[in-house]
């Protein structure tokens, strides 16, 4: 049995069908019960659990084999470390961690706390490390809807950012397949896209203009600080606006895990044009 954490997110979503559809027993794990009916694929054991409580972690990981570790930016601060989760894992019988890491770790712009842990816990791992997302831009959506137009900042700096679709593929890779151990992979798209490049595929994919509104660096990071800590918006905006060499680099480690090329952003647009219409 495989446990995926994040399970109704972007990447988990996906990878819980991609690991079903290999026919892998999967329990999927959320914080809430997923309000659609038929949310996950026939056969999903789904599991609220709290990834800062051991006890409802005990339950969720019995019968595992491997384990898909999502975590979300502030969790490091508010969970008091990564003990509980992986002596849970181990306790359970849990021999792999796929991990959901950062390419900010690769670059240094991030922690290397929890890879680190993970490293030192005794068990098989795996590290994802993408970049910066394509669904990044659901965040524009109400923007797009209301008044066909994008408030964002940089808009002429481009970064390589990765379809969440592809990170779940090279997630059930990993988890699925053998060689894979000690080894950390950066995911990213196929090429650098702006925000003003984005703005333009997702107007493409709807049919209609949407104009594109440049914030500055302190407009967005006001906005940001409602829903994001300090630290996080700090270092967001850093590789947003003055991006490294590789991370402006597309990675080649997607197109070699999947055989193909990583999918770009407007096929990402053209796939959720939906959510902006």
């Amino acid at each position: 049995m495989i446990v995926v954490t994040g399970a109704t997110g972007n990447v988990g979503k996906p990878l819980v069908q991609a690991l079903a559809a290999a026919g892998e027993q999967v329990t999927a794990l959320s914080r809430s019960v997923p309000a659609a009916a038929g949310a996950f694929p026939a056969g999903v054991r789904h599991r609220p659990a709290d990834l800062t409580d051991p006890a409802s972690l005990a339950t969720a990981f019995e019968g595992a084999q491997a384990l898909f570790l999502l975590v979300t930016g502030d969790w490091m601060a508010t969970s008091g470390g990564p003990g509980a989760i992986l002596g849970a894992a181990r306790s359970a019988g849990i021999r792999r961690i796929v991990h959901l890491s950062s390419q900010g770790v690769a670059t240094h712009r991030h922690p290397p706390a929890l890879e680190d842990a993970i490293k030192r816990s005794g068990l098989e791992w795996t590290m994802l490390r993408p970049g910066g997302f394509s669904s990044n831009t659901f965040r524009w959506a109400a923007d797009i809807r209301e008044r066909r137009a994008v408030v964002a900042p940089f808009g002429d700096v481009a970064l390589p950012v990765v379809d969440p679709a592809d990170i779940a593929e090279v997630a059930a890779l990993t988890l699925l397949e053998a060689g894979h151990e000690g080894r950390s992979y950066v995911l990213t798209g196929p090429e650098p896209v702006t925000p003003r490049q984005q703005t333009a595929a997702i107007g493409e994919a709807l049919g209609e203009e949407v104009r594109f509104v440049e914030q500055s660096r302190a407009e967005a990071r006001a906005q940001m600080l409602r829903f994001m800590p300090e630290q996080v918006v700090e270092s967001t905006l850093d590789i947003l606006g003055t991006p490294l060499p590789e991370e402006q680099r597309p990675a080649a480690d997607a197109e070699k895990l999947l055989g193909r090329p990583a999918r770009t952003f407007a096929t990402w647009a053209r796939r959720n044009a939906a959510a902006f219409a």
